[in-house]
């Protein structure tokens, strides 16, 4: 008897988007009014930010879909400190405070990552390097570049939806 297979490939197509690791130490909402500004676009506070209940992390994120073009972008925090409450008491100056933080990354492979710029289309290289030289013409970014999304090894976490 024949044995047939269902290959489940076939059936789900793969994302395909493109990433820019931004570094820079402004505020979230500074930073995307800048790239509104250089890029033309109109990116908004999401409602929703992206969480993790297991570690009670949450990471800003800022969307604009662009329908003509059919192209979405993402600009999202890579940086999340965590307060919580520590066991041991510690006297300080002010009070017994009791508190310390912890900080998470979306991608942990890109820890000194502050930002992630995430563009939902298939992106020539020529348009990605435009992007590219636009956002480093912005004086508060320092440097910014493509990320290989092939290699990310929590490319999970960058599915916003």
């Amino acid at each position: 008897m024949a044995v047939k297979k269902l290959l489940l490939d076939d059936f789900f197509e793969e994302e395909q988007f493109s990433l820019i690791g931004i570094h820079c130490t402004i505020e979230d909402f500074r930073l995307a009014y800048l790239i509104n500004q250089v890029l033309d676009l109109q990116l908004k506070r999401n409602k929703d930010d992206v969480c993790f209940t297991k570690d009670k992390s949450r990471f800003a994120l800022f969307d604009f879909d662009e329908k003509q073009q059919h192209v979405t972008y993402h600009l999202v925090s890579n940086i999340c400190k965590v307060k919580q409450e520590q066991n041991q008491s510690l006297n300080s100056l002010f009070g017994n405070e009791n508190f310390g933080s912890t900080t998470h990354y979306l991608l942990p492979e890109y820890k000194k990552v502050n930002y992630l710029l995430k563009i939902e289309t298939d992106l020539t290289i020529n348009k990605e390097k435009q992007i590219l030289n636009k956002l480093l013409e912005i004086p508060q970014v320092v440097t910014a570049y493509s990320i290989d999304v092939d290699t990310l090894k929590t490319k999970n976490n960058l599915i916003f939806d």
